[in-house]
């Protein structure tokens, strides 16, 4: 790396999406809360351009639902569809990790240690929306070291659906035994175990199926 490599600058619409969805998973925007795009560039800074990209990601993502000319609101929670999108993401996590386990370096474990680090310091400072993107950059470890493309963009596509009951489960106490797996996957790793290692990453991502479901 040189000290003349180009900055890495984000999209305004990245920005924007980033926003709608803390504020939906949140519960600052309910389910059944109706968007004006206008509105929220005014409260986000924005023009209404990226915050429209940004409801229209929402909405592949389910997040949100919209009629053209009628309406934009925030999604109602529907049970069924958060549970369908658990068990692809549960399998998928668990997929990458067995792929990943022979292929990691000591640089690779370095980074979940140091993601799991500051998840617990999250969960210190009570912090849920810290503690899920600690959580993210754990887990993001093993999906780019497998390399499967595929299963990359389909952890990318449905775990947004799941942000609701990570934010439940990140706000309680149950969430210091997610550090604590957290700590036995990386010594699985660690140790060259991609079986023992892909069933620690099924009981981790297991343990959403427990929270109650947010309220719609």
């Amino acid at each position: 790396m040189t000290a003349l490599e180009p900055v890495p600058r984000r999209l305004l619409r990245d920005e924007a999406y980033d926003a709608l969805l803390e504020a939906i998973v949140s519960g600052e925007l309910p389910p059944g809360q109706k968007l004006n795009d206008a509105e929220l560039a005014e409260r986000l800074g924005l023009s209404r351009a990226p915050v429209r990209q940004a409801l229209a990601r929402l909405a592949g993502e389910r997040l949100v639902v919209s009629k053209p000319q009628s309406f934009t609101r925030v999604a109602p929670v529907v049970a069924q569809e958060i549970h369908d999108a658990l068990a692809v993401v549960r399998a998928m996590h668990a997929l990458a990790v067995r792929t990943a386990v022979p292929r990691m370096t000591e640089a690779h474990l370095a980074r979940m240690r140091a993601a799991n680090a500051a998840f617990v310091r999250a969960l210190d400072a009570a912090d849920p929306t810290a503690a899920i993107a600690a959580d993210d950059a754990l887990h993001a470890v093993p999906i780019e070291v497998c390399g499967n493309a595929a299963l990359a963009e389909t952890v990318r596509r449905y775990t947004p659906l799941l942000r609701r009951l990570e934010r439940r489960r990140f706000s309680s106490t149950a969430a210091r035994a997610s550090a604590a797996r957290h700590d036995a996957l990386i010594d699985a790793c660690a140790a060259g175990a991609p079986d023992a290692a892909a069933e620690l990453t099924d009981e981790i991502w297991g343990e959403l199926d427990a929270v109650d479901g947010p309220e719609a």
